[in-house]
């Protein structure tokens, strides 16, 4: 896809072509170290255990992240089965809704809604991104859309414990050294494909 090119152009141009190490907690392991999954991480799509596992960090508000939505969304659908694909949390500073966006996320999340809210914040970005103004209402008609329990879902999103959730995967990815959106890790290691044919390719020798 060519729109992937040009935002991985710019992702590169940022935050440098280095990969990472594998800094996945395991048993025996450093306690400081960080997990490029924890077990509460949402998941997408659930591949078998021991499948390669794909990691997003995100930010709904981002442009970038908008544009690589619909490749994303293809490759769940070639590879869904076979790789597992995790969204983790990431708003940016200046990005005024990002973090609201998130915490309603996660409050669909609660009823088992977040893909439907994940979705419905990229396809709706243009209504409310790149705003001043709180978008607390709007994010609200979306759960009401998915026909969420509103009160469950008002009590979620007013609770610190959401907020405490989303800066939890923000901590990780800034230890992750995670700087900007949208940043990748495949199998524990920080990816940074220039363009989407880069993807399949990792993708495809991982289950060969």
């Amino acid at each position: 896809m060519a729109v992937f090119t040009v935002v991985a152009a710019v992702i590169l141009s940022t935050t440098g072509t280095t990969a990472e190490p594998d800094t996945t907690s395991a048993p025996g392991g450093s306690a400081a170290a960080t997990a490029v999954v924890r077990p509460d991480s949402h998941r997408l799509s659930s591949a078998p255990q021991g499948s390669p596992v794909f990691v997003e960090f995100l930010d709904f508000e981002c442009e970038a992240c908008r544009a690589v939505y619909p490749a994303i969304e293809q490759l769940r659908a070639e590879y869904g089965d076979r790789i597992s694909f995790v969204v983790r949390y990431f708003p940016l500073p200046g990005h005024f809704n990002a973090e609201r966006a998130a915490r309603a996320v996660e409050a669909a999340a609660q009823q088992g809604a977040f893909e439907q809210m994940y979705q419905r914040m990229y396809d709706t970005q243009a209504d409310w991104g790149e705003q001043q103004v709180p978008k607390d209402a709007l994010f609200r008609s979306f759960a009401a859309d998915l026909r969420l329990d509103l009160a469950a879902f008002d009590a979620a999103y007013a609770d610190p414990a959401t907020a405490a959730r989303v800066a939890a995967d923000l901590a990780d990815g800034q230890a992750l050294g995670v700087q900007g959106t949208p940043s990748f890790f495949f199998d524990g290691r920080r990816f940074e494909p220039s363009t989407y044919q880069d993807l399949t390719d990792a993708f495809d020798a991982a289950l060969d």
